[in-house]
């Protein structure tokens, strides 16, 4: 039977793609979704304040109105996991049984970090429980800024945004694929999940159009990591060479950012990604011990436990999407989170999959879900400690409320010891970690683009970075003074889609998984196997 499948893997990788140029692409999916990509950034050249607010009410309409079904979704996917994990499908092992994984565990959990959260995480480490606490965007649950309450939610509700339910979204993409691709032995795209529902179909037009949203939504997720890490790393050349924070600075930084991550993905996955990720993982260790040991040091580390309580205290709470009281907070912060992690999810999901071959269902979720959640609890709770008691203590530039988000890491590393030294050390992780998401971006499309295929020319990889850089760079221009908004627009936008892939997905998971273990007669009959 394993010889049967991996013939038929053969042979559908090889459906649809052609060689053009010297490039070996699924043709509907490469030249339609580049296509659209291109369309869209020259019109937002072109008619930029149309177009600006053209996403702002797309944005607005899909907040306003599945706002809802995003956080119900994802209370969902979370508890599935959790059955997942705990049930006898967790045994299974991802490929045959004797499968020896590629990665070391460490190389491992720092490529799915890396990818994953590495911007957002030095954005928001400080800023994000801060700005909750002080009230300049909004409270959760509309408590009172500066008050007890705001500084446990504080805490609660920036881990909440970043822990489990977060990355069980990259869980339940990841493992999709992974157990598709490698169980089953179909292409490492997107469609693939979907064979237990559609069939044959997914190498029809219906395969096509799934692997097409996921594409664009990757771009998109992926413009809105780069324009928040464009924003803070020009923000930073402003405080430490008081070069000026505009538009050009910042579009700047992406096409430098983006010709070397072109040199990265040129060089591929074991070479390129996984180095530079180990390195990303190293500078933030390093720079997070410097801030636990500079700063509050007895506050931060007792903040640890008492956050993580607050945590599992306050979830459902947060999970509720009933709560007239904030609800604009809920839709600028919870909801904008959710959807950007669903437009990141192809992307980092097809990431993890790749990397995951040989560990056991129960042993990848458990990695992907914890792991993070218990960095994302050290790393928050030590920098957002550390801003909040620079703020109650009326330390420096923190001593009042920040309006400039991009600002607050650099702000706060200002009152501790070498300021200049550790704020150049914060830039050039923020630039790596740039890197990383920029190149394992570029290498996921192009194998969505290419049929699952893997050792494709160089070329077509570096063609992604280029048009992600584009993207982002466009979304940065075309939305002029509320650029960020403009780029976050953009992801919420392409996520409703996918939300509806990703529903569907868990259901074909389930399905697929239960037909693995207790019905493979049935697997072999129904599918032709």
């Amino acid at each position: 039977m394993n010889a049967d499948l991996d013939n038929i893997a053969l042979e559908v990788k090889a459906r649809k793609n052609i060689t053009f140029l010297g490039l070996d692409i699924n043709s509907p999916v490469f030249f339609i979704s580049s296509g659209l990509a291109i369309i869209f950034s020259c019109l937002v050249l072109v008619y930029p304040e149309a177009s600006n607010q053209l996403l702002s009410d797309t944005r607005n309409f899909v907040v306003a109105r599945f706002d809802t079904l995003f956080t119900v979704s994802m209370s969902a996917f979370t508890v599935i996991i959790f059955f997942l994990i705990m049930s006898p499908f967790g045994k299974i092992r991802l490929g045959r049984k004797d499968s020896a994984t590629e990665f070391s565990f460490l190389s491992w959990v720092c490529m799915l970090f890396a990818a994953g959260v590495g911007i957002g995480m030095t954005f928001y480490g400080a800023a994000e429980p801060l700005s909750y606490y002080t009230g300049v965007f909004g409270t959760p649950l509309n408590v009172t800024p500066e008050s007890e309450e705001a500084y446990r939610l504080a805490f609660s509700a920036t881990i909440f945004h970043w822990g489990i339910n977060a990355w069980s979204v990259y869980a339940i993409i990841g493992l999709s694929l992974a157990f598709f691709s490698y169980n089953w032995k179909l292409p490492l795209t997107i469609r693939s999940i979907f064979y237990p529902l559609l069939g044959d179909k997914i190498w029809g037009w219906q395969g096509d159009v799934i692997d097409i949203i996921a594409v664009l939504a990757t771009l998109f997720g992926l413009a809105t990591s780069l324009g928040l890490g464009a924003q803070q790393a020009s923000s930073g050349l402003y405080y430490l060479f008081d070069i000026p924070n505009t538009l050009l600075s910042q579009s700047l930084v992406i096409i430098f950012i983006t010709t070397v991550a072109i040199f990265s993905v040129y060089q591929g996955l074991a070479k390129g990604v996984k180095v530079l990720s180990n390195i990303n993982i190293g500078l933030a260790l390093l720079l997070l011990s410097f801030v636990v040991l500079a700063g509050p040091t007895y506050q931060i580390i007792s903040s640890y436990g008492e956050n993580l309580v607050a945590y599992f205290q306050d979830i459902t709470r947060l999970s509720n999407w009933s709560r007239p009281d904030d609800q604009q907070w809920y839709r600028d912060w919870t909801i904008f989170y959710w959807a950007w992690w669903i437009s990141w999810s192809p992307f980092v999901g097809m990431f993890i999959a790749r990397i995951s071959k040989g560990r056991t269902i129960r042993e990848f979720l458990s990695v992907v879900m914890f792991a993070p959640l218990l960095f994302c609890l050290v790393w928050f709770s030590s920098f957002g400690e550390t801003a909040i008691f620079q703020f109650q203590e009326g330390i420096g530039e923190l001593s009042k409320p920040v309006s400039d988000i991009s600002l607050v890491l650099f702000y706060m590393l200002d009152n501790l010891l070498f300021p200049t030294f550790t704020s150049l050390f914060a830039l050039c992780m923020l630039v790596l970690f740039f890197v990383t998401s920029s190149d394992s971006g570029s290498l996921v499309i192009n194998t969505i683009t290419s049929g699952g295929k893997d050792n494709t020319p160089r070329i077509q990889r570096v063609i992604w970075a280029i048009i992600q850089g584009l993207i982002a760079v466009v979304l940065l221009v075309g939305g002029g003074s509320y650029a960020l908004s403009a780029i976050q627009s953009g992801a919420i936008s392409m996520a409703l889609p996918f939300i509806f892939i990703l529903i569907a997905a868990t259901i074909s998971l389930l399905r697929g998984v239960y037909i693995e273990v207790y019905d493979p007669q049935k697997m072999k009959d129904i599918y032709g196997r």
